[in-house]
């Protein structure tokens, strides 16, 4: 948990949780310590089932849960005697963009949602990325591998880890996974509790987001959210997706943005200070948690 200094009376409150496979020592610390700076009360908190918080069998993953995780968030805001519990926000960022997002969707508490380099994580578990597996083989194919997987986890009572960010890196390797490797595995944002900078997620943590989707009702959203995406970034296809769903046939458009960094990619971000536009954030969230 982080503090503002020197304040009176009671605050605004954020808890902020991501990327996907990160811990809270990472990009939501960052998030959450800089938002302090700027007069919020703010917490990071890993996801069940990762990093410091518990829940077994370890690195699995389930939206409905993650949902109910920053809504758990928001209950311990709300129980602290220094926070104003009618100025509660939330930030996502990667696959927890996506979570945060969802969140807003049922829970009324949340008066402003800042969603950061979004992953959709049911979209990706079903599609492949960019849509290139977005077909019934493929999917049967990985159906049939998952179910396979889940055979031989209970027969050695072991879930079996998918391998966090791919090193060394080939030669070959695409943009974002250069990018998630210079973050993950370097001294630039490497944590020894951090999924992907280690084991990675279960094999099989992806089957439920495989079977869902997320965001069917986004358009009902009446409080404010902001997507905030990079144009370079290989994800941005789902962050505008998700912008364009929520304001699409809605009647609570006014309070609703899109923000596009220019030449930032995904892993941009995470962590670099010139390019996530605090100022912005800072501002919405003033304006919608008055």
């Amino acid at each position: 948990m982080y503090e503002p200094k020197n304040y009176e009376g009671k605050l605004p409150a954020l808890a902020v949780s991501g990327p996907y496979g990160a811990v809270k020592e990472q990009s939501s610390g960052l998030y959450a310590m800089k938002m302090a700076e700027r007069g919020f009360l703010t917490i990071a908190f890993d996801p069940s089932f990762t990093g410091e918080s518990g829940g077994n069998p370890r690195y699995m993953t389930s939206y409905d849960i993650n949902v109910e995780d920053f809504q758990s968030a928001v209950d311990y805001l709300i129980s602290l005697d220094n926070v104003d519990s009618e100025k509660i926000g939330i930030i996502g960022i990667c696959g927890w963009g996506g979570m945060a997002l969802q969140t807003a969707c049922i829970d009324t508490r949340i008066k402003a949602t800042i969603v950061s380099t979004m992953y959709d994580m049911s979209r990706v578990s079903g599609n492949g990325y960019f849509d290139e597996q977005d077909n019934e083989e493929a999917r049967y194919k990985q159906r049939v591998s998952l179910n396979n997987q889940r055979n031989e986890d209970y027969k050695t009572q072991n879930y079996a880890l998918a391998g966090g960010v791919i090193d060394p890196l080939p030669e070959n390797a695409p943009e974002f996974l250069q990018g998630y490797h210079a973050y993950y595995k370097t001294p630039r944002g490497y944590h020894k509790r951090s999924l992907n900078s280690n084991g990675g997620w279960a094999i099989q943590s992806s089957t439920s987001m495989m079977n869902t989707r997320l965001f069917h009702y986004s358009n009902e959203i009446r409080n404010a959210v902001m997507i905030i995406h990079g144009d370079k970034a290989h994800s941005f296809y789902m962050g505008k997706d998700a912008y364009n769903n929520m304001i699409k046939d809605s009647k609570y458009t006014n309070n609703k943005e899109f923000v596009v960094i220019p030449n930032a990619t995904h892993t941009d971000l995470y962590d670099q200070q010139d390019k996530i536009p605090f100022d912005k954030i800072e501002s919405f969230l003033k304006e919608y948690l008055k």
